[in-house]
């Protein structure tokens, strides 16, 4: 049996997670909130600020599912896209917008890398609960706004979590190999 493509994109996400925390396994808390530069991310800062913003967008999906997603049941027969576009690679696209969800950890108030991989993992299950047992035509036609992407149904919201979290790994990735 095929898998459908909400679970690709979870598998997605759980990917790129096991990735990076694989690549920088061993991180010294202090090197892990160690910032680059005044007003630049430190590595941990990066992650952070990922797993609090797909749990502020989970939230949100909590919130309107119930009665949105009747409406994407009557619609349910439409057509509708599961690809997006990495938004994050699009010219002119808002890059600068994370301190709208800053990560709940710094150099003052610093965990562990391992802490910081439970915190991911827990996040992660999360959203997987939100988005297992439903069907894949009803998040498929079931529409958002976001101001800097437009309108996406739930699916690509998931994929957009992908590419925002390799966006942020890629970050992780180049202070790893400067500071290591």
């Amino acid at each position: 049996m095929q898998k459908n493509v909400v679970t690709e994109y979870l598998e997605l996400l759980d990917y790129q997670r096991e990735t990076i925390f694989f690549e920088i396994k061993g991180v010294e808390t202090d090197l892990l909130w160690l910032r680059p530069a005044e007003k630049e991310w430190s590595m941990g800062e990066n992650i952070d600020h990922g797993r609090v913003l797909l749990r502020s967008f989970r939230r949100i999906l909590n919130f309107i599912w119930p009665v949105f997603s009747l409406y994407a049941r009557l619609k349910r027969h439409r057509p509708y896209s599961v690809i997006i576009d990495d938004v994050y690679e699009r010219p002119g696209f808002p890059l600068n917008v994370g301190w709208i969800w800053p990560s709940r950890y710094s150099a003052e108030n610093p965990v562990s890398l391992e802490n910081l991989y439970e915190l991911y993992v827990k996040e992660h299950l999360a959203v997987r609960k939100f988005y297992e047992n439903k069907q894949e035509d009803v998040l498929g036609n079931l529409n958002v706004y976001d101001p800097a992407i437009g309108w996406i149904n739930l699916i690509q919201v998931l994929r957009v979590s992908a590419y925002h979290d390799e966006h942020h790994f890629r970050q992780v990735r180049k202070l790893y190999t400067e500071t290591i």
